[in-house]
This record gives structure tokens, sequence and C-alpha cells, in this order.
């Protein structure tokens, strides 16, 4: 996989499963026997699997628990029926919110050929309801080949988008676009995105669109000299989403403050951020960790992602503070801050994941990054549109809203998270989690029992 394609995911790799590194795939494989620790250079991680060993799990297998991956692999693996304890979601379950009426949209270079038949085997598993997922293909899109990394790389990336969002919301219908031309740094791959989404805003379909990818703004034609006009220009389908009252997210990254691109250290040696999670129409969905038992009861307050990648987050050089951040302007100052809000996103407490795309190495295995955070929080605006009984369109003036009542009111269902720094590869200083608004983790993480009906509310 190249240095972004996508960028926003990492994952761990435990089983000879398929590999979704969020910058490359390791290029030797480990010994057998092997725990490894990621390595990291200028360029962001060039070896994201934290762990190897035999097979973790082959197609038609149960995934392990969470103590037999610590036991085996010193790392948390967790399902949705822990997410759903954690967060706090089976509250709204048992009143019938389960995202039912309403349209999450993901976007993916490729997608995968088996998307269907793999959430239906992830769904079977974990005892849930699967849905249909519509396929829309955009563009000339090319055959599936599991020979090619590129392939294989987006279709790990669909199968973790569409079975995080279905996790949360699991009655929601799902619309996955496939585009024809892979996203990667600057503007490449991105119109093809935009212009699908803007088709799909037009022709009235999605509720709220998950992107769980980016490039660097620096990387961005005309950075250098001051001329942003090549994000600018790439910004109409959020516009188009503003008018037809349809959320947008972006996954923060994986490269904590830093991000992932090659030359952010070397030709920029400061922070930088990326684009479309640092526009102000989008909401920034950044990471954490967290720590369950079994059960998915809490052993310990969530913290920042930072293990096999970092959770972005930090300052745009492109776009300057939103009024909605106004109220968090000593942490922002001028600049539009990220990211606004986290899920989980850590590899050491990542989600177990279906594939069967590669016949080949068909089977269980365990994903992480802010590619699983931003479907996660997909399916928790899912839900916060059923209660409310529309789409609730641009939630970020909602969610500083409720961010400011609630060290007041703890019903607005906003948990800070105070644990943790996103500090960055090589030799880049990140940011630390502290009370209240960060650029580790935005205004923090959610109870989804509290935060959705707060969310309907306030939207």
């Amino acid at each position: 996989m190249r240095t972004v394609c996508p960028r926003q995911r990492a994952a761990v790799t435990v089983a000879g499963i398929a590999s979704l590194a969020a910058i490359a795939p390791i290029s030797t494989p480990l010994p057998r026997t092997a725990t490894a620790a990621p390595t990291h250079s200028a360029q962001g991680i060039k070896a994201v699997p934290a762990v190897a060993g035999q097979q973790l799990a082959s197609a038609g297998r149960s995934p392990l628990t969470t103590r037999q991956c610590q036991a085996k692999w010193k790392i948390a693996c967790y399902t949705p029926t822990q997410y759903r304890q954690a967060y706090d979601l089976n509250p709204l379950y048992r009143a019938g919110v389960t995202g039912k009426g309403r349209t999450i949209v993901i976007v993916d270079s490729f997608g995968s050929p088996t998307i269907q038949r793999d959430l239906d085997v992830y769904s079977a598993r974990f005892g849930m309801k699967s849905t249909h997922v519509d396929v829309v293909k955009w563009g000339k899109v090319p055959p599936f080949n599991p020979a090619n990394s590129d392939h294989t790389g987006w279709a790990g990336e669909t199968t973790l988008d569409v079975e995080m969002a279905h996790a949360v919301a699991p009655d929601a219908h799902i619309v996955l676009v496939e585009t024809a031309v892979a996203e990667n740094e600057g503007t490449t791959g991105l119109p093809e995105m935009m212009n699908a989404e803007k088709s799909l805003i037009d022709r009235g379909v999605g509720d709220v669109i998950s992107q769980s990818f980016g490039a660097t703004e620096n990387t961005f034609p005309g950075f250098r000299s001051g001329d942003f006009s090549s994000i600018q220009n790439l910004r109409y389908a959020f516009k188009d989403a503003a008018r037809h009252g349809v959320t947008v997210l972006g996954s923060s990254g994986d490269g904590g403050a830093t991000d992932t691109t090659a030359n952010s250290t070397t030709d920029y040696p400061y922070k930088v951020n990326s684009w479309p999670s640092s526009d102000p129409l989008v909401t920034s969905v950044g990471g954490t960790q967290l720590h369950l038992d079994d059960k998915g009861n809490r052993t310990a307050p969530d913290s920042v992602y930072n293990d096999a990648g970092a959770g972005g987050g930090g300052k745009s050089h492109v776009f300057a503070r939103p009024s909605y951040q106004n109220g968090v302007k000593q942490v922002a100052g001028n600049n539009r801050a990220t990211p606004d809000i986290s899920m989980s996103a850590a590899t050491n407490g990542g989600a177990w994941v279906y594939s069967s795309y590669d016949p080949k190495a068909a089977g269980w295995d365990v994903s992480g990054g802010t590619s699983e955070a931003s479907p996660l929080f997909a399916g928790i605006v899912a839900l916060a549109d059923q209660v409310a009984g529309h789409r609730l369109g641009n939630i970020n003036k909602a969610l500083y809203s409720l961010y400011a009542q609630s060290s007041q009111n703890p019903s607005t269902g906003i948990v800070d998270v105070k644990d943790g720094t996103n500090n960055s590869y090589a030799g880049v200083t990140g940011y630390t989690a502290v009370k209240g608004f960060d650029m580790a983790t935005g205004v923090g993480t959610i109870d989804a029992a509290r935060f959705v009906p707060a969310l309907a509310e306030e939207g």
C-alpha cells in the first residue's frame, strides 16, 4: 500500500490475514512467534503490525475473546457487543433507536467484491440482523484483483467502514460508493470522491457521510505559496451537503500532529493537518483507546489513541477558526482545530472484522485507526437523526454547544478524555489530552444513551 491509500486506517495483522497498514505493510514477514513493536521514521509508520503469529481465525471460525487476545498477542480486541456496552448503546436499542429509516453513505476507492457476504457473516457471528448494502460504482471501477495491493488495501478499508457503521446503527441503510481512482496525497482521487458525494446528495441519498481518507494540507498544489485554491475548489460537495442538511464526517488521521506524509517533517518541520478532516464543514473524528473487559465494561477511562499510529489532531494551515470553535479559542487560536470528537481507534483495542475479498486470506482480523472511529460515529449520527426525525446536517455548532454545557450538565453525554498524548513521530511533539477541549481528542468521547437524544434536541 502506498503512503496514503487510504491514509487513516491503521491495523494489526494477527494471523497472516490481510495486513491493513496505514502507511505500508511490513515488507519482510516477521517470525511466526515474534511480537514486534511498530517502527517509525520521518515518513510515518513503516511497520504497522504490532503482532505476528499463527493464523488467528480462518473463515467460519470464531474470533478470540479480549482475554485470549491479551494472553496470546498482548493486545486487546473488541466485538460490537463490547462497543455497545462501552458506549452505552443498549438503552437506545431497547427504546427502538437503531438507525431505522436513516442512511449512512460510505465512500471508498475500489470497494470490496464480497462486502455483502462479509457483512452477513459478521452480523451472524455477533447475533445482529444484517442489512443490505447498496453499492454505487462511480466511474469505471476496475475489476477487483487480489494481487493488487491498492485493491486489497481499499477492500480492507471498505470492510472496516461498513462493519463498524453497522455495529452501531444496525437498522440503518448503508450505501457504499466505490470510486475508480485511489485517493492519494494532494488532489489525486479526491475530485472523483467529491463528485460522487455531490451526486448522491443532489439525489437525496444519505443522511450522514463517513470519509476514512484524507491528504495532508501541505501536499496540495499551491500550499507553499499560500495559494489554497486547490483545496477550496474541492469543497463543493460539503457546501452541497450543508444546503441539503447532510452530516459529513472525516477521520482525523493516524499520524498524530504531523500526519503521515513523507515531507511533513522534512519540508515542513511543523505540525500539519489533513483535508477533509480540517474542513469547517466536516466533523473531524479522532481516536481513543478503550480499556475493556470481555463484557465491554471499562477497566480504566479512555485514553488517546497512540500505539501503532496516533490520532490526528492540530491546527489547520488553510482554514481560520470557525465560529463554532470560538468557545475553545484559547486552544485553537485563530485556526480551525481538530479533532472535534473521538471514538475507538487504537490497534491495541481494535475491532474484529470479517473479510473474504482475498480467498487465500479469508477470515477474521483486528483493525483500528481513525478509519474505525469515523464510521462508528456515523452510526451515532444515524441514531440521532432517527430520534430527531430529520437530518441534523452539520452538527459542529450543536456539538460545541453541548460541550459548553457538559461541565455542568452530564446529560449532554460528552465524556472528557484526560489521559495520553497524540505525540507524533520524527521528533515532533504532539498534543496532550487535558481537562476540556484539546487537539488530541477534541471535546472527548460519548455516552450514547445521553449524547444521542441531546444531539437530536440541540441539532
